[in-house]
């Protein structure tokens, strides 16, 4: 019998995931982590970055999420995020585009408020375009 614990992963506009787990790895302020069941509590901020779920059967959930908050308690895990995707949604032309103009707009080195938003856009491109990246290795074994 596999040891699993629920996950709750919400948004401010829907619920995206309700769930039994028995593991989540996510990105944190301090790195990569791994929360399996029986885990010690914490609550830490999010970076953007990979989420991924293992259910009971075994198979992976893989998402992304542009930042939040991941509490653990002994009974749950919760994740407040400030968006998330499911890997098999994101739309590979749109994060190109997103990208390319991000990478324009550093490239002539605009406002610094204008710098700073790009650079958020490209790290949240390129986290998207990893997660299809995993997505399509997934999908061939």
């Amino acid at each position: 019998m596999t040891t699993t614990i629920r996950c709750d992963i919400v948004s401010a506009e829907e619920e995206i995931f309700h769930g039994d787990v028995v593991m989540v790895v996510a990105t944190g302020e301090m790195g990569e982590l791994g929360i399996a069941p029986r885990h010690a509590p914490l609550i830490t901020r999010l970076k953007p970055g990979k989420l991924v779920l293992t259910l009971a059967n075994g198979d992976k959930v893989d998402m992304v999420v542009s930042g939040g908050i991941l509490e653990v308690q002994p009974q749950v895990i919760t994740i407040l995020a400030d968006t998330a995707i499911r890997a098999e949604n994101i739309d590979e032309l749109a994060v190109l585009k997103a990208k390319e103009e991000a990478e324009r707009v550093l490239a002539n080195r605009g406002e610094a408020m204008e710098v700073a938003e790009a650079q958020a856009k490209l790290l949240e491109a390129t986290v998207q375009l990893q997660a299809l990246e995993r997505l399509r290795k997934n999908l061939k074994h």
